[in-house]
């Protein structure tokens, strides 16, 4: 694959977003041997990677912009926050960019639901994904949405192949 595509997942909490992407990122890479990149939207500031007291906690805290490198990994923390073409240029190489949140993004979405679905939620979907549990017929689902089995991942990917952005 030479062109870089990039979907986003959105849903309320405990939907089973972060679930599906690592089932996508996972097939993704073992059986499409592709390289995948991830980004996550924290809006309520929760997600904690430093801890308090380690060298690079007290980098960070000084409101300076840090890379921590290792063998084995690079890590990247940065007090402002970025928008998604900053964000696609810190990686490397990628040949999908799978998005965790940000709404508001340009990008092919997939809202995942399951139980019931939050129609406010419908102007920023291109797919549905849920399970067994959602009553579609319940709901009015727009005609340009896709509906997609949330169980399973070789159809979710497919839509991915045919609807993500080029970026």
């Amino acid at each position: 694959m030479n062109k870089r595509l990039a979907v986003a997942f959105t849903g309320p909490s405990n939907s089973g977003k972060t679930t599906l992407i690592l089932k996508v990122a996972r097939k993704l890479i073992h059986d499409h041997k592709l390289e995948v990149a991830i980004i996550k939207h924290d809006p309520k500031d929760k997600a904690r990677f430093d801890v308090e007291g380690k060298d690079s906690y007290k980098f960070s805290d000084t409101g300076a912009e840090v890379i921590v490198t290792s063998p084995s990994r690079t890590t990247y923390f940065s007090q402002k926050h970025a928008e998604l073409d900053e964000m696609i240029r810190l990686f490397n190489k990628f040949d999908i960019l799978l998005v965790e949140g940000l709404k508001n993004l340009p990008l092919p979405r997939i809202s995942v639901f399951r139980n019931s679905i939050d129609k406010e939620y419908f102007p920023y979907m291109n797919a549905l994904a849920v399970d067994e549990s959602v009553m579609l017929n319940d709901y009015e689902i727009p005609s340009n949405v896709s509906v997609l089995d949330l169980n399973s991942i070789d159809e979710i990917i497919s839509w991915i192949f045919e609807n993500a952005k080029t970026v």
